[in-house]
């Protein structure tokens, strides 16, 4: 009964959304869905920005969210373009990512997952779910699908995230360890307790 329950993903990416299905499978006890929805531009850390896009797409929604956050954080910038990476990408694209190391000899970098939960109810604290996977900032190569991956190249493989089988990607990146963070909670006896009270939000909600 517990999977039929929907847990609203606020996204209007339908690659992201797959991913994250297909990450969580059958054990995790929410049936995820998305929305599109417009949230404000929060600045800050990436934890201060997931809470507050959260809190905004639950005060919107009234009932239990998941927002994402992501960012790239470049070692020799002391963690740049970190919760920006949106809009350096946006402008830069992949080759111009890469080439902002140009005279650096430190190409390592970070990919950090943030996820946000809320159950609906703002008295309700907003819980986060961190997943990080290393890797190198190279040259981009593979299909250029999906935001970043062309030019990172995550420890251990010889192929950037855009050239890895998405099987493979969805084993080691940063955002199935958040993903997976994610589960493990709310698979644990804390998880199932608090679940306990997002039922009670939604039936209120819904008098």
């Amino acid at each position: 009964m517990a999977a039929s329950r929907p847990l609203v993903f606020v996204t209007g990416n339908a690659k992201k959304l797959e991913e994250v299905v297909a990450i969580l499978g059958d054990t995790f006890p929410f049936r995820v869905v998305s929305r599109k929805t417009d949230l404000p531009e929060y600045q800050g850390e990436a934890d201060e920005v997931s809470r507050k896009k959260c809190e905004a797409a639950a005060e919107l929604i009234r009932s239990p969210v998941i927002v994402e956050d992501t960012c790239l954080c470049f070692n020799a910038l002391g963690g740049l373009p970190g919760p920006y990476i949106k809009w350096f990408l946006d402008k830069l694209k992949p080759v111009g990512l890469h080439k902002l190391l140009t005279g650096f000899d430190d190409k390592s970098a970070e990919a950090v997952c943030t996820f946000a939960f809320s159950s609906g109810d703002p008295k309700d604290e907003v819980l986060l779910f961190h997943g990080r996977t290393p890797g190198t900032i190279v040259e981009p190569r593979g299909d250029n699908k999906f935001g970043w991956d062309p030019c990172f190249q995550p420890e251990g493989y010889s192929q950037t995230f855009a050239e890895l089988d998405s099987s493979v990607k969805n084993c080691v990146s940063h955002r199935r360890r958040a993903l997976d963070a994610l589960r493990e909670y709310f698979t644990s006896d804390e998880g199932r307790s608090f679940l306990a009270n997002t039922l009670r939000v939604e039936e209120n909600y819904n008098k």
